[in-house]
């Protein structure tokens, strides 16, 4: 007889062949096994920051090393589960590919094509020679010209990232987090008031409606998604919209695979159909004054007839943008069924106030993604189910003491200096970056490596970059690769010689941050927030360093040394011991004191914050020993009528909005009209106040590029960073259409019929930007006319197994950002890099 594994384990499981309790293990390998001692219990408290979760983890350490993780069940948002980054961070931390002592180039050539001819270097000759170098910016009185560049981080930031660029004279610290989700937040803010990652009350929900988003894999919230969906399908109607099968989609009642970039036409007409069916809220809206539904289609309504209890200008939205947009109008634009679109929107609105409209970078990063995350997340409102439960929420306060001031620290200088207008050209007609509503008050990340190429507003000369790999995870990554070269000195803190390190002058090897880092992160999960603790499980076998707090305390010491005392000054006089008063005398007592200062109300009873929002842990000890502080529970409610919006209403016409435009287009003597204009918006007037469609912005012509791009995440990247790790390439078939060892272009077999190609063929992917090689996947999960590969692979660095061919600089698979045009969603300042914005040709090699 043939059997199948999955046969074979359940035939001699039922059968009792495999394990029999009469007479002990059969198969010889099991039962040496079953000889061997069970591991230790010694389980350690920190923090896996592999996605914008940042779960609070606990690892099993034997004999000195890190051999297991799970999730920390003293942590309320988690459940004490994981999902599989954290497992992934093992190979990461023992990779012997890591960098391992700090490094300097002796080729004073750059480029890609150079060898940097690094040399290994001490740490105290390495802190000298940046020291030197800025202390050359000081001289010229040039100290604008130093940039600190962040990518991903813990709440430890503020020490190198914020307070040492400001002290020393510079207002350059530049985020990663345009390349990450700005326009996201942007929707939640001119709707409701709130900039931030909304929570969603998943445990009480009817109705999911997922614009993107795919919480079992991604997009926040993963070990809690997973740990709840089973109840949650057996509860609710699940709706996901994505032009891929991803893993949530299909687990879902309805799979709405959508054309990329058409988010905005979809949202719109939902909200016309709830509007003509009379199915919005009249507890939070309103009603018309006579009780008579006035909403039809094409017909304006006016504003007087209709009495708003929670909202602001549904009567407005109605006429401006909603009387025309019927979902046969939108069936057109999306690829979606007309029926299928009415039964959503019905079934959706049916579930109200239990029901979640859950925004993901998916639908807001595009070129006019901003009022795409608008009108999605007004869904919420336009239902009732803000701020309700079984609906989106905001978050629990968590108390953390505020960063010292530095102002008494900086001289004439620093305080002139520090005001200059920042790299990343933030703020300036083109890009309002209007976070919180501020012009110029967000980061545009990828236009950092523009403004050095072009020297505007000037020309940068010392940069140093922490956790970050702007040349492999921005659009159109040769801008990057040529702004490097271009930089006269450049410092890289990473823990693995990634592409960005290629281009340093200095590589210096970090701390891993689940395992070898002291630090802290703010994050919420199932209606609670938590902070979690970083801390340094295990020694180290290599000669690393904390990013944000070490190595920052040792180029103080340098700089000290070389007359500039004032950074250290801080550092010490700002951050002493709160229970001895003793001010830091090394980078580590630096780390730990700063650490116990910024969380001082969760764990000191004598604060006045201490146990009022949450947890009471009794003293520091036994908060790093528990390594998590939980909020108390979300309480619903408590923002209606308090949000934090021009008229404290959930804004439908977003005076809001209208308010932050009119003084970016003061600021510019332009009007709103024209700051649209130059922001590559389409609307004109008072549209703009309100969530509306715009037509999807993309590269390329129909006759030339055929096919619309897209790319995904997958379950297995740790913010992209897993490409050096065996597991994650022996396990990549456990995201939809993928396949292990490989990476694949995923193409509806429709297309592939049609261009003969077949499933292997490796093809070249060709965008008006750049191109790509990838192997073909014929996968029905991917809807005609579009073709999708997943982020995270085609390193030409970053270690042997992640490239091809490491020393050659070869990539391994596509790097998506090859194809990738540099374009953004300018009002929020973020990367554009998800709806469809390229459009590219296949042709097979």
């Amino acid at each position: 007889m043939r059997f199948t594994r999955r046969e074979f384990i359940q035939y001699g499981s039922a059968s009792g062949l495999i394990l029999s309790n009469n007479h002990g293990p059969l198969m010889k390998a099991l039962e040496a096994a079953s000889l061997n001692p069970t591991p230790s219990e010694d389980w350690r408290a920190t923090t896996c920051q592999g996605c914008t979760t940042w779960c609070s983890v606990q690892v099993q350490i034997q004999d000195g090393r890190a051999i297991k993780l799970r999730g920390n069940p003293h942590c309320k948002g988690n459940h004490g589960v994981i999902c599989p980054r954290p497992h992934l961070a093992l190979q990461q931390v023992y990779d012997p590919d890591r960098i391992k002592t700090p490094m300097k180039r002796t080729n004073p050539k750059k480029g890609r094509d150079e060898d940097p001819k690094f040399v290994p270097i001490s740490w105290d000759e390495a802190m000298g020679l940046l020291a030197d170098k800025m202390m050359e910016l000081r001289k010229q009185g040039e100290t604008h010209k130093f940039g600190l560049f962040r990518g991903r981080y813990t709440y430890m930031r503020d020490l190198i990232y914020s307070c040492l660029p400001k002290v020393f004279g510079s207002p350059n610290g530049i985020s990663h987090s345009a390349i990450c989700a700005e326009a996201e937040k942007f929707g939640a803010f001119f709707t409701e008031g709130f900039w931030g990652y909304r929570d969603y009350d998943l445990s009480s929900t009817k109705y999911f409606l997922g614009w993107g988003a795919d919480p079992l894999a991604s997009n926040r919230q993963v070990p809690h998604a997973i740990s709840v969906w089973g109840d949650l399908m057996d509860r609710a109607t699940v709706s996901v919209i994505d032009p891929r099968l991803s893993i949530t989609a299909a687990k879902a009642d309805e799979w709405l695979p959508i054309i990329p970039g058409e988010d905005g036409a979809l949202a719109v007409a939902m909200a016309h159909h709830i509007c003509v069916k009379g199915l919005w809220s009249r507890e939070f809206v309103g009603d018309f004054n006579e009780g008579i539904n006035q909403f039809i289609a094409g017909k304006q309504v006016p504003e007087a007839s209709f009495n708003e209890r929670h909202s602001y200008g549904i009567a407005k939205w109605w006429n401006l943008e909603l009387k025309d947009k019927t979902p046969q109008w939108a069936a057109e634009r999306t690829g979606i069924p007309v029926e299928q679109i009415i039964r959503v929107a019905e079934g959706f609105a049916k579930a109200a106030p239990h029901s979640i409209s859950w925004v993901s970078p998916g639908t807001a990063m595009q070129v006019r993604g901003g009022y795409s995350a608008m009108a999605a997340h007004a869904l919420n409102g336009l239902v009732g189910s803000v701020d309700h439960r079984g609906g989106t929420v905001q978050s629990t306060k968590i108390p953390i003491n505020a960063t010292p001031s530095y102002k008494a620290y900086q001289d004439e200088q620093a305080k002139t200096n520090s005001k200059k207008k920042k790299i990343d050209q933030r703020g300036t007609l083109e890009f309002p970056a209007l976070k919180k509503g501020k012009s110029g008050g967000g980061v545009v990340t990828n236009r950092a490596a523009d403004a050095i190429l072009a020297e505007d507003p000037y020309d940068m000369k010392v940069v140093v970059s922490y956790w970050s790999n702007f040349a492999f995870s921005c659009s159109e990554t040769k801008r990057w690769e040529d702004a490097l070269t271009k930089l006269p000195f450049f410092v890289h803190i990473t823990t693995h010689a990634a592409e960005m390190s290629h281009f340093a002058d200095l590589v210096l090897p970090a701390a891993h941050h689940l395992f070898e880092k002291l630090g802290f992160i703010k994050s919420k999960q199932n209606l609670h927030g938590y902070v979690s603790l970083n801390e340094p499980v295990m020694e180290s076998l290599w000669d690393v360093r904390m990013d944000e707090s070490e190595i920052p305390w040792m180029l103080a010491e340098k700089l000290a040394d070389r007359g500039f005392d004032n950074l250290l000054r801080y550092y010490k006089e700002s951050f002493p011991d709160l229970e001895s008063g003793n001010e830091p005398r090394n980078g580590r007592e630096f780390t730990e004191n700063a650490l116990k200062y910024y969380t001082q109300p969760l764990w000191d009873s004598t604060h006045e914050k201490y146990g009022k929002y949450g947890d009471t842990p009794k003293g520091w000890e036994e908060f790093k020993t528990l390594g998590v502080w939980n909020t108390k529970g979300y309480e619903y409610g408590k923002h209606i009528d308090h949000f934090k919006t021009e008229t404290k209403k959930f804004e439908f016409y977003s005076e809001t909005l209208k308010k932050s435009l009119g003084k970016h287009a003061k600021k510019h003597s332009v009007t709103i009209d024209e700051v649209l204009q130059a922001t590559k918006y389409q609307a004109q007037g008072e549209l703009a106040f309100v969530p509306h469609y715009e037509e999807p912005f993309r590269w390329g012509d129909t006759a030339h590029y055929p096919f619309i791009f897209f790319e995904h995440r997958s379950r297995l990247n740790r913010e992209g960073r897993s490409a050096n790790c065996t597991w994650y390439h022996a396990h990549k078939d456990s995201d939809p259409g993928d396949e292990n060892w490989d990476d694949v272009l995923k193409m509806n077999g429709v297309d592939a019929h049609r261009l003969g190609l077949k499933t292997g063929d490796l093809v070249s992917i060709s965008s008006p930007t750049g191109k790509m090689l990838a192997n073909l996947k014929i996968w029905a999960g991917v809807r005609p006319g579009t073709v999708s590969k997943c982020y995270g692979q085609g390193h030409w660095a970053y270690g042997n197994l992640a490239a091809k061919d490491f020393k050659n600089r070869l990539p391994k698979g596509g790097n998506n950002n090859d194809i990738l045009p540099a374009d953004y969603d300018r009002l929020s300042g973020s990367t554009a890099r998800h709806g469809g914005v390229t459009r590219v040709n296949i042709i097979k090699v």
